[in-house]
């Protein structure tokens, strides 16, 4: 039974995959679903990276509290993968549920609120997100610093496809980043951003994008995505503690990436992200 003390961040694992949920025997023992990272803060209101289709499960997990839900989502951007357990999150069909969401702008200066009720409604969804009985509350954040209850957060832009950011947490002198999409360079070099060097320096737990092998990436290196060597390279430059490779490719079979949680790079710590999978910071 691992202890946990009165300083401790659960950090939980719900969905680790990218692009598409998958299943199947190849993927059982890493899970299928996509982005979605719980943080439990003591004494503070839930707080979830991301909203893929691993909200479903954390939902239901959370349901079995007893406990109203009430707290803090962070979209890295508005892909898919990111947001489809939105409307299947069963405590937002309690009405004591209350969830701010905190996400980019869009192209042209679309509001957060306005690009999700454009997203669930129909024709692409039975109903509109206003006839949920819970409340989602959107926040429009780029560059940004704000606060969830007793928890400093920083967004930062993150380089991808469309309008994304990335995440870093703060609380009791502990850091947890969250990059989960980041195109590397087109070249293949492992430089980045000032947004993203002040989002990961110095992290307790940094859960990063790894999601295309070195091969893969030299065909799709403008889909907005890096290898697990970029991923650790930010890791090492910017004295992360701990790195967790994170958004696996829908045929990353268990196997693999078993393979990808025995690598290693001098100083960090590095393992792939397991869903149901809990790290204690």
């Amino acid at each position: 039974m691992t202890v946990v003390g009165a300083t401790d961040i659960l950090v939980t694992f719900h969905g680790v995959r990218g692009s598409t949920p998958c299943h199947g025997p190849s993927t059982l023992r890493y899970g299928g679903n996509t982005s979605c990272v719980s943080i439990q803060v003591p004494g503070a209101n839930p707080i979830v990276c991301d909203m893929g289709t691993g909200l479903r499960y954390f939902g239901e997990q959370w349901q079995q509290s007893g406990k109203p839900f009430v707290g803090t989502a962070l979209l890295t951007h508005l892909h898919w993968d990111h947001v489809q357990g939105i409307p299947f999150f069963p405590p937002i069909f309690d009405a004591s549920t209350e969830v701010d969401v905190y996400g980019p702008v869009q192209e042209d200066g679309v509001t957060l609120q306005d690009a999700m009720r454009a997203m669930v409604k129909p024709p692409t969804f039975p109903v509109g997100l206003d006839i949920l009985p819970g409340k989602y509350r959107f926040h429009d954040v780029m560059n940004a610093d704000f606060a969830a209850g007793p928890v400093s957060i920083k967004s930062r832009v993150v380089p991808h496809i469309g309008p994304t950011v990335g995440y870093r947490i703060e609380w009791a002198g502990k850091v947890i980043t969250y990059i989960s999409d980041h195109q590397q360079n087109y070249d293949g070099s492992f430089s980045i951003t000032n947004e993203v060097r002040e989002l990961a320096e110095g992290a307790d737990l940094l859960i990063h994008d790894s999601q295309y092998t070195a091969e893969e990436f030299r065909q799709k290196y403008y889909w907005g995505h890096c290898t697990p060597e970029f991923a650790m390279s930010i890791a090492q430059s910017c004295g992360v503690k701990s790195l967790a490779l994170f958004h696996h490719d829908p045929t990353r079979t268990d196997d693999a990436l078993d393979t990808l949680a025995s690598c290693g790079f001098a100083g960090v710590k590095v393992f792939a992200a397991r869903e149901t999978e809990t790290v204690i910071v």
